[in-house]
């Protein structure tokens, strides 16, 4: 989609937040609170189990107000309803932008011209997704047996990047439905130490490998399948394991994986259209389906599909995603912040961090428009976190008594059956007080400087009922869908990432110049391969 005739910049909105911005730094969150005392609920919303109080902020109604009409003045509308109608949206790879159409059903497109491709790829992805439930069930009912005809215990899914983090982030999460003769094993580094120890710890006999790649071609994962593959056949005899019952494949790519000997009635296929950072949704999804079971699985997507029509429907002053959104372009654009973080107080949410840092950072770490100019304003923020209570004695010294401005996103779960009352009380008590006396501080008593909690540091508060797979599938699509209005806003394409291409083609030069010519590294790299090799 063509954006030439904007730039964020250029709307009144934007100039009026700047306006704003000058004197924000010199307002205070508490007195929002004295001056309307409605804020609270003025300022929080539900979308299903999902509860956000974003009242915690930097800023006044006449700024919000302003940041609405910023979403306006931008092209976010037409953006969206383009992605949503399967327009080529990603420009520079001329692709349609479909992750939502993942968890999508019959009847959801409303454009007439759209409804019709709409429907078939439904169609197609409940296909695929039968292959998915098949196969799942087949082996959490232990009818799936290995060479040697026992049934399958462990499953090692080996990919990268989003046929990585996705699954292993909804697994780790969803422990209280997990199967209780089944584990999950994740391997993604090319770091050998990581498959290699973690195969020490299974049984040949009883392991199934899902290789997870979209072409069947990624470096790392082929590289680590090789060590797999070899450890089959030194453990079982198994010369050419890939062709056994203990590998499938995940995959866009089906000639790739039926040639590298995946027999093709152990191929699980999704569509090319599927995004690497948006696949959990997919067939690449294969082991939270044997985790969770399939309905689980189900769960997942229909929380997901929820967020997408609320996404899609809500206005804008009601709309969660919008909402997160435009927070943190008021932060990033206007007050300079450099980061923000999320702070899930759950520990089955560990992941959810370094999930939000590709999803966020792979899509939005770009410094050129969707028509090609430079970017003159910031984009994408650093994001980072860790689960509290453990982040507060980590970083949480930097929040409160820091210089750095770092918006937060507090997450927990009200109710969590795994855990029990006392527990609970204490995990969700220390939340809502790190909110609180960022937001309030405290003065310093006399003489003692070091005491002085300045306070005004802004948090967003997102409470789910429980963390079942339905509110799960529901968080991950509201950040996707706010990672979508923020590049919508900043006039960037947030569904390609050539900026990984660059590092992966040097390493592929490095490595092929190890017993050849170096002349293209720089002199610096040539030194420390040298120094790398005397080591050997």
């Amino acid at each position: 989609m063509s954006s030439t005739s904007y730039s964020p910049t250029a709307t009144a909105a934007w100039k009026t937040l700047q306006q704003h911005a000058a004197s924000a730094r010199q307002q205070n969150i508490s007195d929002f609170f004295s001056h309307n005392p409605q804020r609270s609920s003025q300022m929080s919303l539900h979308c299903g189990e999902l509860f956000l109080d974003y009242s915690k902020n930097l800023l006044s109604e006449q700024t919000w107000q302003a940041l609405l009409d910023l979403a306006a003045q931008s092209p976010l509308e037409q953006h969206r309803a383009a992605m949503f109608s399967g327009e080529k949206i990603n420009t520079t790879e001329d692709r349609a932008v479909l992750h939502a159409a993942l968890r999508a059903e019959i009847g959801d497109q409303t454009v007439a011209s759209a409804v019709e491709e709409s429907d078939q790829r439904v169609r197609l992805v409940k296909q695929q997704l039968a292959s998915v439930e098949l196969v799942s069930e087949k082996i959490r009912s232990g009818n799936w047996l290995g060479s040697t005809g026992k049934p399958i215990t462990d499953v090692v899914n080996i990919g990268i990047g989003g046929s990585d983090l996705g699954p292993k982030l909804a697994c780790n999460a969803l422990q209280e439905f997990a199967h209780p003769d089944i584990s999950l094993h994740f391997i993604s580094n090319v770091d050998g130490a990581e498959i290699l120890t973690t195969l020490q710890k299974l049984d040949p006999e009883t392991t199934l490998v899902a290789l997870a790649s979209k072409t069947f071609t990624t470096q790392e994962t082929l590289l680590n399948a090789k060590t797999a593959r070899n450890w089959f056949a030194e453990k079982l005899g198994l010369e050419n394991a890939q062709s056994s019952s203990h590998f499938v494949g995940l995959t866009a790519n089906r000639d790739n994986a039926r040639a590298y000997g995946i027999p093709d009635d152990q191929i699980l296929e999704f569509a090319e259209w599927v995004g690497g950072r948006y696949s959990l949704w997919s067939s690449i999804g294969l082991s939270i389906a044997i985790s969770i079971g399939y309905q689980n699985f189900v769960e997942m997507l229909t929380g997901a599909r929820e967020m997408d029509l609320h996404f899609q429907h809500a206005p804008a002053a009601q709309n969660m995603p919008i909402i997160l959104a435009l927070l943190g372009i008021w932060y990033s654009n206007f007050l300079d912040a450099q980061s923000t973080a999320v702070i899930p107080y759950c520990e089955r949410l560990l992941l959810l961090p370094s999930y939000l840092q590709q999803l966020d950072m792979e899509s939005n770490g770009k410094s050129t428009t969707i028509d090609g100019a430079p970017v003159e304003w910031q984009t994408g923020p650093i994001l980072w976190g860790q689960t509290g209570t453990n982040g507060q004695h980590a970083f949480f010294q930097l929040l409160h008594q820091g210089t750095r401005l770092v918006p937060i996103d507090f997450i927990a779960a009200a109710v969590d059956k795994l855990s029990n009352e006392e527990h609970h009380r204490v995990l969700l008590g220390n939340m809502l007080a790190q909110g609180s006396a960022l937001m309030t501080g405290q003065a310093a008593p006399e003489g003692q400087p070091y005491r002085y909690y300045p306070g005004n540091k802004p948090s967003n508060t997102l409470v789910l009922k429980q963390l079942s797979p339905k509110n799960f599938g529901a968080l991950i699509a509201l950040y996707e869908h706010k990672v979508f209005v923020q590049g919508s806003i900043w006039n960037i394409n947030s569904f390609d990432q050539w900026g990984v291409e660059l590092g992966k083609k040097m390493a592929n030069q490095l490595l092929a110049a190890e017993g050849g010519d170096q002349t293209e590294l720089d002199p610096s790299t040539t030194a420390l391969f040298a120094h790398i090799k005397s080591c050997r």
